[in-house]
């Protein structure tokens, strides 16, 4: 299984995420974040609560099966881009294993797909 980590602009999240479902990853988790990079966004500043961020971010996670991975990376990469600098970053891990709360059930050893209705 592979997780897929995300960070994107806040106003491309939701075209992503309808573009995700549309293909069938239908679990995801998103957070929301202030970020600092390389890119310094026009008319950014700081938060109240972080004198060191310098513009929004969400962050989307997903996991999936290792074959459905690429798929995952090439919708957001098509979603999220933007004619502007600091379109964000994805990151690609390998999930040894996931356990169903309800039944502790391994997903890796069931073959399940991860729904995330458990």
């Amino acid at each position: 299984m592979k997780e897929i980590k995300a960070f994107i602009k806040p106003k491309r999240v939701q075209k992503v995420i309808e573009s995700l479902s549309e293909s069938g990853f239908k679990s995801m988790t998103l957070s929301q974040g202030e970020g600092t990079g390389a890119f310094k966004a026009k008319g950014a500043s700081p938060s109240l609560d972080f004198r060191v961020t310098d513009s929004p971010v969400v962050k989307l996670q997903l996991v999936c099966q290792n074959e459905e991975a690429q798929s995952a990376i090439d919708i957001i990469l098509e979603n999220a881009k933007t004619t502007e600098p600091g379109d964000g970053i994805i990151y690609l891990s390998d999930i040894e294993d996931a356990f169903r709360i309800k039944t502790g059930e391994s997903l890796k050893r069931s073959g399940l797909k991860n729904d995330g209705n458990e």
